[in-house]
């Protein structure tokens, strides 16, 4: 009999457990859907595009035709397109090779020391450091097809620099700008400063754009022309767009030429965290074990706390969805595009090293220089940059509410 009622239970369990309805199937995270869409071929070869024009000069051929070239990509990735055009016209350089085209400037040597001296931003130097400048002599280039195509030196003039535009479904109003500079000089074909840069925001603005993603906040993907003279691009776009945020263009009809600014991410410099010179003059020719993606605000802005926050947001969304490198959240950011917005937005830049403590202190010998080309990075290299990609879409996905149809 014990048996029998024994098995009546069990039978009678088994019943019960069938028609109870099946748990729901947990559904895919829709922002690691987004983020598994990168991928570091195709990462690398929108580099290797950009170093088709070599340095990508402010004013010159080359860097028309880069930003034509940059504009046809958007395109390409249902992503519309508008330019902000300007005027550049510096005063003369008042030294003898300013201009660029002349003799090249000399590299201080290696100071190898403990010595702790201030740097720009309020950072510090300290150990193994060297001096930075921009190389002007185009002898310095040994491969003679790239020193032929950056030959012909910059002029002033009319400017070109090209955006593209997500957006929002339900707050088309709001916007997150995502910028990098498309133009280098140096000598090289401008592969790290900041083809990387560039090409990750093109990158994220070919997922974004992708027909089954939408956004409820509008995205914007800019492409900064005339960094290197002085961020002249930037500031542009700021002082003829600023005044039109949230503006309703024409009353009534949804449309916002340029919604309200929540945010804006820089990237600029995004391979290269090898570590500090050797005292020799050397450096580590590996990607150091300790990489990371740097993630700065500036303290002395008027919006740092906000900043700082977004610093922060994007360092979480770093833990979450970076697959290799992690985050550091710095306050010195300077020099850069996002300098022109920080005191009217919450704006943050995303690099390979601090901007003052590392790369001012000579960390990167690629700055400026002619063996910054495409050869001279490793995959491992072209993964933090991917990291760095990986970090912004997260992060940006979750502030815009991304989802995929």
């Amino acid at each position: 009999m014990t048996r029998i009622l024994l098995g009546l239970a069990v039978l009678a369990a088994t019943t019960l457990h069938a028609q109870q309805p099946a748990a729901p199937a947990a559904q895919p995270d829709p922002i690691q859907t987004l983020v598994g869409r990168l991928d570091l071929e195709r990462y690398k070869a929108t580099i290797k595009g950009l170093t088709q024009f070599g340095d990508r000069r402010q004013g010159t051929k080359r860097n028309r035709d880069a930003v034509d070239w940059i504009e046809a990509q958007l395109k390409s990735y249902g992503c519309p397109t508008e330019r902000v055009k300007y005027d550049f016209n510096p005063p003369p350089p008042t030294k003898a090779g300013g201009g660029g085209g002349g003799g090249g400037q000399k590299l201080d040597p290696i100071i190898a020391s403990g010595e702790v001296r201030s740097g720009p931003g309020g950072s510090r130097y300290r150990g193994i450091t060297r001096r930075t400048g921009v190389n002007n002599d185009p002898n310095a280039q040994p491969d003679v097809k790239l020193r032929e195509l950056n030959r012909e030196p910059a002029t002033n003039g009319a400017r070109d620099q090209v955006f593209c535009t997500k957006v929002g479904t339900t707050r088309p109003d709001e916007m997150y700008i995502v910028g990098a500079h498309m133009d280098g000089h140096g000598w090289g074909d401008a592969a790290n400063d900041n083809g990387s840069g560039t090409a990750l925001v093109m990158e994220l603005a070919r997922i974004f754009s992708m027909p089954d993603v939408q956004t409820e906040r509008t995205i914007r993907f800019a492409l900064w022309n005339n960094e290197e003279t002085g961020l002249n691009g930037a500031r542009a776009y700021v002082e003829q767009r600023a005044a039109m945020q949230g503006k309703e263009d024409p009353p009534g009809s949804g449309r916002y030429p340029e919604p309200r600014w929540l945010g804006m991410i820089q990237h600029d410099m995004m391979l290269w965290d090898h570590g500090m010179p050797r005292a020799d003059g050397t450096w580590n020719p590996e990607q150091r074990p300790e990489a990371d993606v740097n993630i700065e605000f500036q303290s002395t802005a008027k919006r740092a706390d906000e900043a700082m926050k977004l610093a922060f947001f994007f360092r979480a969304a770093n833990e979450k969805y970076a697959t290799d490198y992690p985050a550091a959240v710095g306050p010195h950011m300077t020099n850069t595009d996002s300098t022109p917005f920080m005191d009217i937005v919450p704006a943050i830049s995303l690099r390979e090293n601090e901007r003052g403590m590392h790369t001012g202190a000579g960390w990167n010998p690629t700055w400026h220089q002619p063996i910054d080309v495409f050869a001279t990075f490793s995959d491992k290299d072209f993964r933090l940059g991917l990291n760095a990609a990986q970090t912004t879409l997260g992060a940006v996905a979750q502030l815009t509410n991304a989802r995929v149809k």
